[in-house]
């Protein structure tokens, strides 16, 4: 098949480990930019970048880049374009902008110049125009200006691609599924050990370590893509990339998630379930405060709260309660940490031997690492430990300093009092909250489940509409039962539905970030 331009979004910290997911892909000319990571390949690369990829928010098929210094420029360069080949007549059409430019300031306006263009050109030539559809259009355009260098693409995947479909419900400030996938990627486990996330909250680390682990597609849970919807969607070749498990591995380790809140846990068990992981990830209600040494191997990850979104009582102390708990019950081990204040990580008290600067929302964060070992450094080295590999050095001398917040211990002081004081003199603070944390679950939103293919006698398979087209699916033991939050959110052990595109169950759903 023939290759052409591919580009891969992600978020800011992200672009190294999704370069390597690509490269391992079999992507050609792989190249890291802000952001994103370009990259060559066919029809079939597009379509497993979208199911396989680890750390990628969405996939964008250029269609032309050109030059635009003014609104004039921009419509008559998309005037140029023969839309007839990307949207059939009676087709729906949206654009999205991302604009980084001192001549096109507005992105909306940039979004309507664009779609002005394409309807234009469709009333001269055909005397109809086609309709825009913001909420499921059949073709998503996506147009990127810096400064006046323009790149018109195809979105091929719809929804974000952190959407992976088997959130069931959340907690406050979700961690976002492709930055979870990318912290896990990033300390280089596959699987070798057991994993913990001792702050587990809605589960997300212990599920994307789960899918990296047994080496299972995220796209897996996903309803549909957007490239399903073109005028040139091979649906042979995409069945035979999603009925494909012939790279999955078996997990003989085991992942644990905690929280001390029990809304957490069960929220958690939850989307775990959903996604058919319960035989290899355990959730228990846990402070880490009681921590004790683990019997196996293990690597902790955790994202404790920063002071921002949420916060806890006593901040500071509880990251002085995480070091305590590393240093004394965590021997032989290594541990990495997401936060996103320097007074925090100093309360841990432990030297880290890698940081690693990620944004985790608009939050400029570090991830840093723990290695957990007796006696002095010397000591460790001369036993032929090693603190940090070449490459990891490399890296490192590459990556800025963390940036640290002045208001930081002002605030934390502000909070102190306001604790200890009566409530005729609290001081209130509003914290902007993100707008898609604890938002509205979406109205029957339709899932496909994972199941899992342990033996033959387990799958099951459904028809896509009215195809004759088969796939199969996997079903755990614990995905049996069926959860009656509402009715239409039954799903285990009940047969699917054909006016499910893809077999999945209906339900309710909250994400965290938009990309």
């Amino acid at each position: 098949m023939q290759e052409f331009e591919l580009i891969a979004k992600t978020f800011m910290g992200l672009e190294q480990v999704l370069a390597k997911e690509l490269t391992q892909l079999g992507a050609n000319n792989v190249q890291i930019g802000r952001r994103m990571v370009s990259f060559t390949g066919d029809k079939e690369m597009m379509y497993r970048a979208n199911f396989q990829l680890h750390t990628a928010i969405r996939i964008l098929k250029p269609i032309v880049h050109f030059k635009a210094k003014s609104a004039e420029d921009m419509y008559e360069e998309v005037m140029k374009i023969d839309w007839s080949k990307y949207i059939l007549p009676g087709k729906t059409f949206s654009v999205d902008s991302v604009v980084y430019s001192e001549e096109f300031t507005n992105s909306r306006f940039v979004t309507y110049k664009v779609k002005d263009a394409i309807v234009d050109q469709f009333r001269e030539r055909t005397g109809t125009r086609p309709n825009i559809s913001v909420s499921n259009p059949d073709i998503r355009l996506n147009i990127h200006v810096a400064e006046d260098n323009a790149t018109l693409s195809l979105d091929s995947s719809g929804e974000s691609l952190h959407r992976r479909g088997y959130r069931q419900e959340s907690v406050e400030a979700p961690l976002n599924e492709v930055l979870a996938a990318g912290m896990i990627l990033m300390t280089g486990w596959k699987g070798e050990t057991d994993f913990i996330d001792p702050m587990c909250g809605s589960g997300t680390l212990p599920v994307e370590a789960a899918l990296i682990a047994r080496n299972i597609s995220p796209g897996v849970f996903r309803k549909e893509f957007a490239f399903e919807k073109w005028p040139d969607f091979d649906q042979d070749l995409f069945d035979m990339i999603y009925n494909d498990d012939s790279q999955e591995r078996e997990f003989t380790h085991h992942i644990y998630g905690y929280d001390t809140d029990m809304k957490a846990v069960n929220t958690a068990r939850l989307n775990v379930a959903a996604a058919g992981l319960s035989r290899y990830v355990t959730i228990e209600q846990q402070d880490f405060k009681d921590f004790t040494q683990p019997k196996e191997k293990s690597m902790i990850v955790m994202n404790p709260p920063y002071g921002e979104r949420i916060s806890t009582p006593n901040l500071l102390g509880t990251y002085k309660m995480i070091g305590e708990r590393l240093k004394h019950q965590f021997m032989g081990n290594e541990a990495w940490i997401l936060s996103y204040r320097e007074e925090c990580f100093r309360q841990i008290g432990l030297k880290p031997s890698i940081k690693i600067p990620v944004y985790n929302g608009s939050l400029e964060c570090e991830f840093r690492r723990y290695q957990m070992f007796d006696g002095k450094m010397s000591n460790f080295r001369h036993e032929g430990g090693i603190i940090k590999t070449e490459e990891e050095k490399r890296e490192m001398a590459q990556k800025h300093r963390f940036k640290k917040e002045r208001e930081f211990k002002k605030r934390l002081d502000e909070n102190e009092q306001n604790a200890e004081a009566d409530i005729r003199s609290f001081t209130f603070h509003s914290l902007e909250r993100n707008k898609f944390a604890g938002g509205k679950f979406r109205e029957d939103r339709e899932r496909r489940p994972r199941f899992d293919r342990d033996t033959e006698d387990r799958k099951r398979s459904f028809r896509r509409g009215d195809d004759d087209r088969k796939r199969s699916f996997r079903h755990d033991d614990d995905r049996k039962r069926s959860y009656n939050r509402d009715d239409d959110r039954k799903y285990g052990g009940k047969r699917f539905d054909k006016s499910n595109k893809r077999g999945g169950f209906r339900g309710k759903n909250t994400y965290s970030h938009e990309d």
